[in-house]
């Protein structure tokens, strides 16, 4: 096995253990309160989503099935550096697994809030007000790094911007019109993606 074989094995590994654990809280979320579809959103933010995340998968896929591809976009990374990558992306899978297990069944693929939502400020969500988004960068920042992806590191990039611009205002508007005063309160005491210094 050369290195190149290990660092796509590993990427794969991490990635799939994140999508698992995601995926199990997910699961248990709808079946205890429902789903919420994608489209209820609006056309604008669903064509974003698309437009930033199916070129991201088919380039993560790209690199673990045909690496040859796009190998133009490799940059010369340190073993390890590239190394570290992989470890902090398999350390995002507990993280993970606390921000959901926190959020239990109020879970949501959308930026909306579901009947009987309740406001979670325990867990990681005592310290930040998206851990989920938070983890989720992480991870897919530390898989840029494990590949030495110029390419995907790009489009992390532009995800990062759509959380940050468009998603988190719009998902803070719906809680804060869900939980008025409660909410404001919170917000003022806690970061969005890192801890506030105001604490």
């Amino acid at each position: 096995m050369t290195a190149s074989d290990a660092y796509r094995g590993l990427f794969l590994g991490a990635l799939l253990l994140n999508l698992g654990v995601s995926g199990y809280y997910r699961r248990r979320a709808r079946q205890a309160t429902g789903r919420i579809a994608r489209r209820a959103e609006g056309g604008l933010l669903l064509a974003a989503r698309l437009g930033v995340v199916v070129p991201l998968l088919v380039v993560m896929g790209l690199y673990v099935f045909r690496p040859a591809w796009i190998a133009w976009a490799q940059v010369p990374l340190p073993a390890g550096v590239r190394w570290a990558g992989g470890a902090v992306a398999l350390a995002v899978v507990p993280l993970t697994a606390w921000v959901l297990r926190t959020l239990g069944p109020n879970v949501s693929e959308t930026v909306l809030t579901k009947r009987g939502h309740a406001l979670v400020t325990g867990g990681p969500y005592r310290y930040v007000r998206h851990p989920l988004y938070t983890a989720g960068l992480l991870l897919l920042g530390a898989l840029s790094v494990l590949s030495a992806s110029a390419l995907m590191a790009a489009l992390v990039a532009v995800v990062a911007v759509l959380i940050r611009v468009v998603v988190i205002p719009r998902e803070e508007a719906h809680l804060r019109a869900a939980f008025g005063g409660a909410y404001a309160a919170y917000a003022r005491t806690t970061g969005r993606l890192l801890p506030s210094l105001r604490r």
